[in-house]
Formats: C-alpha cells, sequence, structure tokens
C-alpha cells in the first residue's frame, strides 16, 4: 500500500493537484462540471428550489472523476487529499478564468 505524501500547506500541494491534471480533456471537464455546479447553484438559491442542491456533488465530482479515470487515467486526488483537492479545484478553475492558470505543470 503506497504512503501518503504529507503537505504542510496548500501552497505545497497545489503544483501536485496541478500535476494530477496534466491532460487537458480532464481540465476541461473540470472547468465544465464547476461551471454547471455553479449555474445549478445560483438558480436552486435564486428561485428557492432547494430540492436541487443535491445533485451538486454528482455534477462536480461526475464531470470531475471522468476525466480521471478515462482521460487522466489517474485515482482523483480528492481520495486522499479530500480538503485540499476541494479547495485546488476552486482555485484551478478560478485561475483558468481569470488567465493565471500555471502552465509548468500540463503536458503540451
Amino acid at each position: 500500500m503506497s504512503e501518503l505524501t504529507e503537505f504542510k500547506s496548500f501552497k505545497e500541494f497545489y503544483p501536485f493537484y496541478l500535476s494530477e491534471h496534466s491532460n487537458t480533456v480532464c481540465r476541461n471537464l473540470h472547468f465544465v462540471g464547476s461551471t454547471i455546479l455553479l449555474a445549478v447553484l445560483a438558480y436552486a438559491l435564486a428561485t428557492a428550489q432547494y430540492s436541487l442542491l443535491w445533485v451538486l456533488p454528482v455534477i462536480g465530482y461526475g464531470f470531475a472523476w471522468v476525466g480521471h479515470f478515462f482521460f487522466e487515467h489517474n485515482k482523483p486526488a480528492t481520495f486522499k487529499y479530500p480538503l485540499y483537492s476541494f479547495m485546488g479545484d476552486w482555485v484551478m478553475v478560478f485561475q483558468f478564468y481569470t488567465g493565471t492558470l500555471p502552465k509548468e505543470h500540463f503536458k503540451p
């Protein structure tokens, strides 16, 4: 059984997180899933249709896990580092939309 790397901070973890998302399709599926998740969340809150909230984890993790299992061919980091991975996804999505996503961890 492999050991977990102990990251002392999110700053230390984030480069690892990015390296686990080097496949373009995998990253794009994260962006699409996170964007849809935010749209459904906004709609559910704006219309008081709170019964829609159950679908948020399915959307968020569904798109991401398809990316990992079928395109990246690795296990999602959330299985080993759930809090840092959750944070990493939102930082990566924010950096994608602001054009500040570092490129050095990605395949050409």
